[in-house]
């Protein structure tokens, strides 16, 4: 993330700002770049935090990226002052472990952040059967109060004019903007994307909650056209094997359906529902409309509905990225089932593991209808004229294409109405493919000096002279600079721009 922060910065500078960075100094004892795979001896984390093993060289690798611009560069340490350390620590301390995640702060969620980074570094969705749960979370609510000191200190003695950092939760960005939206300084966050070379900003919050409650003006009223409609096409088709993408899950998927069939016992020509789960650790904050708590008490409560309509089957596709994702899940969905069930699932419900290669969009292609919980794979699937409905904190939500149910009662009145009749109308079709194309050509915003690379990080700059930073320089690198200064929408003008980068 250094190597894009310090573009942001050039690029800015360029454009007359004044930009500073604010680092880390080894002083925070958790955040998330710590996680349980990277601590072979937990008890090691528990005792010493990330310090001995990850703090050094974040710190140095971040000095010498940002050191070199000549830019000022502002260490927590500075903003923090030992009475405060002390006072957090007795807070910490003190504090019972039950209202750490309800915890507020003048106002402040800190709780709530502490709770979803001690999730992330645990990769669960719950923290129960882990022993040193307590010691990590509040390992975890230490490091957000030393957030919350450091930066009220650092916003209100240099006055700055808006903030800008990556991804907009956990511990300590999502605390960073709790304390800058408190203080009416406007944020944006920022995120690679799904297409390569992309990059998804927003303003005021992290992508999470920003992609859901998005005006429809900002795409609706569109000029759309037979190519662009193809263009969008093309690529959501390239998806299912991720040949466009730099984040994908399967490099071979099996789209065989008699092969599937054969594996798991399903029978297509029945009708199906699909359901396709998240994984359960990820980006665990409160969103209002979800219509159940969590993803797990849905999947559950799902399954206990179609054990009473034997008439319909329903297909649980588990997330790869459970296991194929960067961070491995360690509270799979299959055991939880498993554990829910002990004496096997009813006769229509059928689970795919996150690690067979079957074709998500096979089977969905396949299903009458997909439920989902916040899984971006609605915005792709509606667009190919699939039902879908939504329980949770899917992007597609709010956007008059998807069955959005708000509550509990909602959710199972529109399983009632399975199967449907038809697929989605044509008019609805064409909004979803509207969606989409903004979705992905439009709000993921291409930068022409990144480039992908094998491994991690998943790309790099390819920069040898300033000009290419420079205003007029880069479409997508003007979008995001304007935006970050004067508010503007973080939306990259793919329709007009063809052949321009738009499709790195």
């Amino acid at each position: 993330m250094t190597a894009v922060e310090s573009l942001l910065a050039v690029a800015l500078t360029l454009r007359g700002a004044e930009v500073h960075f604010w680092l880390c100094d080894e002083v925070l004892p958790a955040c998330m770049e710590s996680t349980i795979h990277q601590f072979p001896d937990l008890a090691e984390f528990v005792a010493h935090g990330p310090a001995a093993r990850m703090c050094r060289r974040c710190w140095n690798v971040g000095r010498a990226t940002y050191e070199p611009l000549g830019l000022p560069l502002h260490r927590y340490s500075q903003w923090v002052t030992s009475d405060e350390v002390s006072a957090i620590r007795r807070l910490v301390a003190r504090l019972p472990m039950d209202e750490i995640p309800s915890y507020r702060l003048d106002g402040l969620a800190v709780g709530e952040h502490a709770l979803a980074g001690a999730l992330r570094f645990f990769a669960r969705g719950t923290l129960t059967d882990e022993p040193s749960a307590q010691a990590v979370l509040r390992r975890y609510l230490h490091a957000a109060l030393l957030t919350v000191y450091a930066a009220r200190r650092l916003l209100d003695s240099q006055h700055f004019s808006r903030a800008c950092f990556n991804h907009g939760i956990y511990v300590p960005q999502g605390i960073l903007g709790e304390v800058a939206r408190q203080r009416g300084l406007p944020v944006v966050n920022w995120i690679p994307a799904y297409r390569e070379r992309c990059f998804i900003f927003s303003h005021e919050d992290t992508y999470h909650h920003t992609l859901m409650n998005e005006p429809v003006s900002a795409w609706e009223t569109m000029a759309w056209t037979a190519e662009r409609e193809e263009e969008v096409m093309d690529y959501l088709k390239s998806r299912w094997y991720g040949t466009r993408d730099w984040i994908w899950f399967h490099d071979k998927p099996q789209e065989d359906l008699v092969s599937i069939s054969r594996d798991f016992g399903i029978d297509f020509k029945r009708p199906t529902i699909s359901l396709l789960t998240n994984v359960m650790w990820d980006a665990q904050l409160h969103y209002p409309v979800n219509a159940f708590p969590n993803m797990l008490d849905w999947v559950l409560k799902t399954i206990d509905y179609f054990a009473r309509r034997p008439d319909l089957q329903l297909v649980i596709r588990v997330h790869p990225a459970e296991v194929r994702g960067g961070i491995p899940s360690r509270q799979p969905i299959v055991a939880e089932i498993e554990r829910a069930y002990p004496a096997g699932l009813p006769p229509n419900v059928y689970v795919i593991p996150p690690d067979h290669q079957a074709s998500t969009y096979a089977i969905a292609l396949h299903s009458n209808a997909v439920v989902i919980y916040g899984t971006k794979t609605g915005v792709e699937l509606t667009a190919f004229g699939i039902p879908v409905i939504v329980a949770g904190e899917a992007w597609i939500r709010n956007k008059g294409i998807t069955f959005d149910a708000r509550s509990q009662d909602e959710y199972f009145a529109l399983l009632d109405r399975l199967p449907f009749p038809t697929r989605l109308d044509e008019d609805t079709r064409r909004r979803a493919r509207m969606y989409a194309y903004h979705f992905f050509f439009r709000r993921m915003i291409p930068l022409s000096v990144v480039e992908p690379r094998a491994g991690w990080p998943r790309f790099a700059l390819k920069i040898d002279r300033l000009a290419q930073l420079a205003p007029g320089s880069d479409p997508g690198l003007d979008v995001i600079c304007s935006g970050i200064l004067t508010g503007a929408p973080f939306v990259y003008p793919a329709e007009t721009l063809a052949g321009n980068n738009t499709h790195a």
